[in-house]
């Protein structure tokens, strides 16, 4: 329940429900106010956020400019996974009781487009109840673990974690005159086999459940209690390959990583066959990605183009690196994350094998999956992922997966057991690293101009596909699965807002 430790789309999105920021997103992802009534540019490098009066949190305290400055401090400490919300060297300053200021070192025209799941806490509780600086993966628990006092639309009634979490609305909600549902309790049970879900959905024992494998849509569209939701998502889903490693894992070649010649890493992508993958695994609810952000993510251009389905070229590459024969590596896979992730896993795999490349998947529930591939352990040759850019701009995507991997100290980070002081790259696990990228990705988070801006940003992710930073392979269509009379807005962007859920009478 630290609404600091993971970021993660389900986790925070979940917390949203809990906890609030200064803004947050509509249905259709705009972005409005929340618990900041209005926001204006003083100066292209202050921004002035004007905070609603009358908000109290769940523990009845009320929320001043106080929380926001502790929020601010405690956001950017110890271990948590939210650093890039706030940019080192930004100033968090009080002007008066419901006026903050945000002064940055330079111009940053989209400085609250990843607010939405930075959420404010309470000072008074955290101190009252001693909540330590986030720790790593929420390792070590403190009282925000299990406990919470947010200013969101629901309140925490239990915790057991792996079993059960229920929430019931909160009545002194601020925003409870504008409330669109008609939930006043909710009871998230984790259901980590799709078959066990879509059958507790069809007996009537669950509301609401996601994601729904492709497969079993039809049967849920032709039960008469129950309904299927879809729609495109704004995640991409994509794979990682270990640049970082001087020895790849699983391979057996001593001091060897084939990965960090870009031949291997396009021969890899031209042995993947994505329309097959769309066609039988995603039953066609998939859009072939060529960039490591979706449509409607500003930044995004159909000039940029996949590297061809080739493997034929993909063995030509390989044996112009060296590796004639292929070679063998480590690939994780998670089997409860992602659409039909197990599935899709299993094909690359057998894509691969067919230029040579022994790929075999270890296949892991999402802890142990997310364990094996992020710091320090980075233990995979290949792992696929997803990425949602916060911001919903390119220059998240750039800054955390594409930035050379640094600490505060602009040190290499990954060598370090301190994971503190991350400024940039801090999802960066293949450890790609180009100075150019970095430059590029420095420029567009300060240019105001929108045209040179854009172009900017096209040169990135030239660059970013010419190397062959990661493969990019499609955004899923999500389905969730619902109960003839739950009615609810499904984002794009996967968040899950109970406001907008009505459940019938």
């Amino acid at each position: 329940m630290d609404p600091y430790v993971v970021e993660e789309v389900f986790t925070s999105g979940f917390l949203g429900n809990v906890y609030e920021g200064l803004v947050r997103r509509t249905p259709d992802l705009r972005l409005e106010p929340a618990l900041a009534e209005s926001w204006e540019m003083v100066s292209p490098t202050q921004w002035r956020f004007h905070l609603r009066k009358g908000v109290t949190f769940h523990d009845g305290s009320p929320f001043t400019a106080d929380d926001v400055i502790f929020s601010a401090e405690r956001v950017r400490s110890g271990a948590s996974d939210f650093k890039n919300r706030l940019p080192a060297g930004v100033e968090v300053v009080k002007v008066g009781d419901y006026t903050v200021d945000f002064i940055t070192k330079e111009p940053n025209p989209i400085l609250n487009f990843t607010w939405a799941n930075w959420y404010i806490m309470s000072k008074s509780w955290a101190e009252a109840n001693k909540i330590a600086p986030p720790v790593k993966g929420g390792d070590t628990e403190n009282y925000a673990t299990l406990h919470e006092s947010g200013t969101g639309p629901y309140k925490l009634l239990a915790r057991e974690p792996g079993i059960k979490t229920v929430l019931e609305a909160y009545p002194q909600w601020w925003g409870a005159k504008d409330k669109v549902g008609d939930v006043d309790k909710v009871t998230y049970t984790p259901v980590p086999n799709p078959a066990t879900r879509v059958a507790g959905l069809l007996s009537g024992q669950l509301d609401v459940v996601f994601p729904i494998p492709v497969q079993d849509i039809p049967r849920l569209e032709a039960a008469p209690n129950a309904g299927v939701v879809t729609g495109p998502e704004v995640r991409t889903m994509y794979l990682s390959m270990n640049q970082w490693k001087d020895t790849l894992p699983g391979s057996g070649l001593d001091g060897v990583n084939p990965l960090k010649d870009r031949k291997v890493r396009e021969a890899i992508y031209r042995a993947i066959d994505i329309n097959a993958i769309r066609d039988k695994i995603m039953r066609g609810l998939a859009t072939p990605a060529a960039l490591m952000v979706a449509p409607g993510v500003n930044g995004y251009t159909d000039e940029v183009k996949r590297y061809d389905y080739d493997p034929a070229k993909s063995k030509a590459l390989l044996t112009e690196a060296g590796y004639p024969d292929g070679f063998a590596m480590t690939y994780q896979c998670s089997n409860d994350m992602y659409v039909n992730d197990e599935a899709t896993c299993l094909a690359i795999s057998s894509m691969l094998a067919k230029v040579g490349i022994k790929a075999k998947p270890n296949i892991q529930p999402r802890a142990k999956y997310l364990e094996a591939v992020t710091a320090p352990n980075m233990d995979f040759g290949l792992a696929m992922l997803g990425t949602t850019p916060s911001s919903l701009d390119s220059h998240i995507a750039l800054y955390s997966l594409h930035m050379c991997p640094r600490a505060a100290e602009d040190r290499p980070l990954w060598d370090k057991d301190d994971l503190t002081k991350i400024v940039a790259g801090k999802s960066n696990f293949a450890g790609y690293c180009n100075p150019d990228v970095d430059r590029l990705a420095g420029e567009i988070l300060k240019e105001a101009d929108q045209k040179k801006r854009s172009e900017l940003i096209h040169q990135a992710w030239t660059i970013t596909t010419n190397e062959v930073a990661y493969i990019p392979l499609h955004q899923t269509w999500a389905a969730w699965g619902t109960g003839s009379a739950v009615k609810l807005e499904r984002r794009a962007d996967n968040v899950f807002d109970w406001r907008h859920v009505t459940i019938g009478k």
